[in-house]
């Protein structure tokens, strides 16, 4: 490399180099950059011929050494850059001759010092400085002259091209490119400078929709090949099953997972079969579902948490999006999807390496990626498994990075990409337990998801797709149903699966034996399925050695009960060292088990060991302790070498350590271990179990003593896991008990009937497990008795609808059902406490509940419980609430008076309040409170779409209040009531006002029981006819109305403005002569009325004549009709009747019960 360097051509030189004599010591030039290549021709919109404006100076001999340095670009040639307007090209920088140097030169390019400066030329100017080489340059620039107007022709001749392409590319029908179609272009370099000059230009003209189509389809040539590897590595899907086994192609049985959108994203440490019940109770119109493929169709949102117990569908759900994402059927606008699942990333924990270099160790397909391409293209991360992560994510003290070619461990990486430092752009998707989702900062997450496994129209999907034969798949749909707790756990797709891999064998007559009813009854017999039908691929025909199984199952149950009192889900090499296993005949154990235990191939990375899901561990884990104490007398859970403790103290043991947990990590392996304790089961595991523990007193007494645990104050949870227990014992006598109190009738159940703890206990079980839907939960059906509510309480949390009304409840019960509503797992939407006398005291307790941020209470009636302005405080401190869901409330009959209904409406202002419906009926306040509610009606914030004002003393001055709030803007109220409240012909007025607003969003008014007369429904027709009034119901009953309201009434009905649909005038003396004027305004061909409602108004069978012949003259709106408790008589009635029975008209109700004579 030593000596002059020169660059030639075959047809011309564009860059002269000075001469250079040879260098006595060599000259290193570094080749690890290209930052001494001459840089790219870039041109600009507009130009039409590049021109070169500097020449090199010449430069003496430098008598030290040269050392040419690669750190900075600074001694390149500059960018030759094409201006608007330019024609042709021009020199104006040659690099000057240089004479011998008897040193080796060393060129520093840390600076531009020793560079040539440029010479500038004005237009029309000459350089004197050139005078000296003017000779030479006009040869020169001949020469360049020439080079320049072929390179133009050709430059713009391969622009054209690539344009072309380009344009041939963003027609509709043109293909994905592939890989071959790229390979035959132009050189990479040259095709992605003249995509980036198109992209340029079109944003420049606004036309970003057309640059983005175009980026998306001219990806990096690897994206094809990316996808589609991503394709082959995600089409099949291993049910639970090792690579020993087959795989199905996934979306020949793939069943759409029930992914739910909101919540808190908050740790839930609680057993996840806990979760799953708790789950199953929760009414599905709560939720808002969401598509898995829909999770960033928002483009506000950049990351999503996903939790979901193990084993519910998470990393199917993320194998279906990758997969349909490779298929080009969904988020074709993400280029990249970068799947690192956290039990590989744990394998590169200690490492330090850049986010580019980690991508490129995981995936090789994209090594050709350059660092800025992960700014350009949307690329989308997703970590699944956050549960199983072994970083320590540490968010606040990790460093701040944001370059993606900078080295830092993983943990710094991650930490980074989640915050946004590191590739803000990036989309990221992170799956994990519920018991992990802390470990991620909820001002890092945009949205939280939860995967709720299969709904119960998805199960049975489920099964019919994984079993061919459709009558087999029947049989086992209805076994299921018939067992309320394997049902339930049917909302896991992986037990989905172990129950069709048992049941479609059993009922399909290919195995006998008895079906299994019970949890341990179904994992005993998948058990002894995997023993009995062990892969034939790995070990052909040959019987494996009973012994030797044996070892491995109770090695993998060691395994599975130490890792299960350390919480782990998956494991690793040393971890399997700890339980005596050869890691190097891991394969052995899994070929065994094939669908039980499996070895993660396929992953990057080292090597990873799981059970297929949580209870087939806890199962094994179960088998291994009961094992240890039959066949060594040794009690595990209680670290005992030796004991001699009988079968029952064990068991009592083991329930004692079940409940001693705080998250109940033990109840399902509690429950796996007495159904193996049943001689039933042992049976079946004969050819495991060498010797059977005695039976024959065991079982009473565990039942007795687990009887004796449910009289003791125990949380709901745990008393629901004791009599699932029971249930694995066999013992059913409890929930038998209850169930004859059950059905003794409607109401009032257990009135009169002393229940003992154990069966209120046995009373929850029942209830959380019926098969009926938790919708409505009413005490009345039980016991109007405080003592029965706190008894059900976790009913009340289960069930979206509480009614407690008249049950005598007190304070007491306000503080219990605070912590329901606290209670992160309520479903409770509607409670209905009126009629009790809570006091002030009592809301203000209840009031605690409703300002937490876990309630989702949306509506709540307090009528008639004993309340004063205090409780109207405490509520107003809810309504103000960032975290309140109120939206309907109802403080009927409750002396609130003036200073109540003001310190409310203080509430009912401010910004956050959702209240929509707001009923204060009977609540002592007067027109002073019609102030306050006008400025609630005026705020811009208010939400209130109804108000029930009814039987209050407003009077017409405080309607006249009231309606300077209806007539703002800003109101938003559909319904107004003020039946009773003293009103006159002057709230007509200014009701009629309010009607004609343009503003007014009056839908419904109830001005009943108001001596309004006729004058005054003179007055209010004129707003009913107005073009703006979009009023649809009127009721106007006892208001002291006659013949003259209907004519006013009539004119309205014939309006083509009116909007009227339900008209109400019951109890007014209307008389017959009343009713054949508004039958006049029935008959007109624009009245709409659908609802009119006439009891008790004095007509006979002359007003029913007339009201007939107006409803055959206009018979196509009118469905109901009212007129109980007059005198139509014989004819009246069979002209009435007639006209319901003939399909011509569309009467749907008739009324005409007659007046009584007693």
């Amino acid at each position: 490399m030593s000596g002059s360097v020169e660059h030639k051509t075959e047809e011309r030189q564009s860059h002269f180099q000075s001469e250079r004599p040879d260098s006595p010591e060599p000259s290193c030039v570094s080749m690890k950059s290209d930052d001494s290549m001459g840089k790219g021709i870039y041109f600009k919109q507009g130009e039409s011929s590049p021109e070169l404006s500097h020449f090199q100076s010449e430069r003496p001999d430098s008598p030290e050494p040269s050392c040419v340095s690669m750190k900075s670009d600074a001694s390149m040639f500059r960018d030759t850059t094409f201006k608007q307007g330019e024609s042709s090209p021009e020199l104006s920088h040659f690099q000057s001759e240089r004479p011998d140097s008897p040193e080796p030169s060393c060129v520093s390019m840390k600076s531009d010092q020793s560079m040539g400066r440029g010479i500038y030329f004005k237009q029309g100017e000459s350089s004197p400085e050139l005078s000296a080489q003017k000779e030479r340059a006009k040869i020169t620039m001949t020469h360049l002259e020439s080079i320049f107007q072929e390179l133009e022709h050709k430059v713009i001749s391969l622009v054209k091209n690539q344009l072309k392409r380009f344009k041939k590319v963003l027609s509709p029908d043109f293909p994905a490119c592939s890989e071959r179609e790229v390979e035959g272009e132009v050189d990479q370099t040259v095709r992605e400078g003249t995509l980036q000059i198109a992209l340029h230009v079109l944003r420049n003209m606004n036309q970003t929709d057309l640059a983005s189509t175009l980026q998306t389809k001219l990806v990096p040539t690897c994206h094809q090949k990316f996808k589609s590897t991503l394709k082959k590595k995600f089409q099949r899907i291993n049910e639970g099953i090792s690579y020993h086994g087959g795989s199905t192609l996934l979306n020949e049985i793939y069943t759409e997972l029930y992914i739910t959108e909101g919540g808190s994203g908050e740790v839930n440490n609680e057993h996840e079969v806990r979760q799953i019940e708790t789950a199953s109770r929760r009414p599905a119109t709560q939720e808002r579902p969401i598509n898995c493929s829909d999770l960033f169709k928002d483009t506000a949102i950049r990351t999503v948490l996903t939790n979901g117990v193990a084993g519910i569908g998470k990393t199917v759900s993320v194998q279906k999006f990758i997969l349909d994402w490779a298929e080009g059927k969904a988020n074709q606008d993400i280029l990249f999807i970068i799947s690192l699942p956290f039990r590989e990333l744990n394998s590169v924990k200690s490492r330090k390496l850049s986010l580019v270099d980690l991508l490129r160790l995981f995936f090789t397909d994209i090594k050709q990626l350059k660092p800025a391409d992960y700014h350009q293209y949307k690329v989308l991360f997703i970590f699944d498994g956050l549960d199983e992560s072994r970083l320590p994510l540490d968010f606040q003290n990790n460093e701040s990075l944001s370059d993606v070619t900078q080295s830092a461990s993983v943990d710094v990486l991650l930490t980074n990409l989640i915050k946004g430092n590191l590739l803000p752009s990036a989309l990221l998707w992170i799956t994990s337990r519920p018991a992990a989702c802390g470990q991620i900062p909820p001002e890092c997450v945009d949205q939280v998801t939860e995967v709720r496994g299969f709904s119960d129209p998805q199960k049975e999907e489920y099964f019919r797709k994984r079993i061919s034969d459709q009558s087999v798949a029947n049989r086992v749909i209805t076994h299921m149903k018939s067992s309320r707790s394997l049902y339930i756990m049917c909302h896991i797709p992986v037990f989905c699966w172990i129950a069709a891999t048992v049941l479609e064998r059993m009922l399909g007559e290919a195995e006998s034996g008895e079906i299994p009813k019970t949890l341990t009854q179904m994992f005993t017999q998948f058990l002894i399925f995997q023993i009995k039908h062990k892969d034939q691929k790995y070990h052909g025909n040959c019987d494996t050695d009973p012994q030797q199984t044996r070892e491995m199952i109770l090695a993998l149950g060691k395994l599975a009960f130490q890792q299960l009192e350390k919480g782990n889900l998956i494991f690793y090499e040393e971890d399997l060292r700890e339980c005596g296993i050869d890691v190097r005949g891991v394969s052995v154990y899994s070929g065994v088990c094939t669908q039980i235990f499996r070895e993660e191939l396929g992953l990057h990375l080292g090597k990873v060991f799981s059970f297929v899901h949580l209870s087939v561990q806890e199962f094994l884990a179960a088998l291994f302790v009961f094992f240890s104490f039959i066949s060594q007398n040794r009690n595990v859970l209680n670290h005992q070498t030796h004991s001699k403790s009988t079968m029952t103290d064990f068991l009592k043991s083991a329930v004692d350590r079940a409940l001693q947990s705080e998250n109940g990590h033990l109840d399902l392996f509690l429950r796996f271990l007495l159904g193996l304790s049943l001689e039933s089961n042992q049976t079946l595991l004969r050819g495991l179990l060498t010797q059977t523990g005695s039976t024959s007193n065991c079982r009473e007494g565990t039942v007795e003593y687990i009887k004796e645990k449910l009289r003791e104050n125990l949380s709901p949870e745990k008393y629901i896991n004791l009599f699932y227990c029971l249930n694995e014992l066999n013992d059913h006598s409890l929930v038998q008990e209850v169930q004859t109190y059950l059905n003794t009738g409607k109401y009032c159940r257990l009135s009169g009937f002393t229940l003992s703890p154990a069966q209120w206990s046995a009373l929850v079980f029942v209830l959380l497990n019926s098969e009926e839907e938790l919708d409505v939960f009413d005490l009345r059906k039980y016991d109007r008795s405080e003592e029965c509510l706190l008894r059900l309480l976790p009913v009340v949390t289960a069930s979206r609808k509480a009614v407690l009304s008249d049950c005598r409840l007190s304070e007491r019960s306000c503080a219990a059902l605070a912590s329901v509503l606290r209670s992160n797992s309520s479903s409770l939407r509607e409670l209905d406490l009126s009629g009790n006398s809570l006091c002030d005291s009592g809301v203000t307790l209840l009031s605690a509940g409703l300002e937490d941020q876990h309630c989702k209470l949306e509506t709540l009636r307090l009528s008639g419980c004993r309340l004063s302005e205090r409780s109207c405080a405490a509520l107003a401190s809810v309504l103000r609430s960032n975290s309140s869901s109120l939206r309907e409330l109802d403080l009927s009959h409750n002396s609130l008076c003036d200073s109540g209904v003001t310190l409310l409406s203080a509430g009912l202002e401010d910004q956050h309040c959702k209240l929509e419906t707001l009923r204060l009926s009977r609540c002592d306040f007067s027109e002073r409170s019609c102030a306050a509610l006008a400025s609630v009606l005026r705020s811009n914030s208010s939400s209130l779409r109804e108000l029930d004002l009814s039987y209050n003393s407003l009077c017409d001055s405080g309607v006249t209040l009231l309606s300077a709030g209806l007539e703002d803007q800003h109101c938003k109220l559909e319904t107004l009531r003020l039946s009773g409240c003293r009103l006159s012909e002057r709230s007509c007025a200014a009701l009629a006002s309010v009607l004609s607003s343009n503003s007014s969003s009056l839908r419904e008014l109830d001005l009943s029981d108001n001596s309004l007369c006729d004058s005054g429904v003179t007055l209010l027709s004129a707003g009913l006819e107005d073009q703006h009034c979009k009023l649809e119901t009127l009721r106007l009953s006892r208001c002291d109305l006659s013949e003259r309201s209907c004519a006013a009434l009539a004119s309205v009905l014939r309006s083509n403005s009116s909007s009227l649909r339900e008209l109400d005038l019951s109890d007014n003396s209307l008389c017959d002569s009343g009713v054949t004027l508004l039958s006049a305004g029935l008959e007109d061909q624009h009245c709409k009325l659908e609802t009119l409602r006439l009891r008790d108004c004095s007509i006979t069978e002359k007003g029913c004549k007339a009201l007939v012949k107006a409803l055959k003259l206009n018979p196509s709106h009118l469905r109901e009709l009212n007129l109980e408790d007059n005198e139509p008589g014989d004819s009246g009635v069979k002209m009435l009747s007639a006209l319901l029975e003939d399909p011509h008209y569309k009467l749907e109700e008739l009324h005409i019960r007659r007046r009584s004579t007693h």
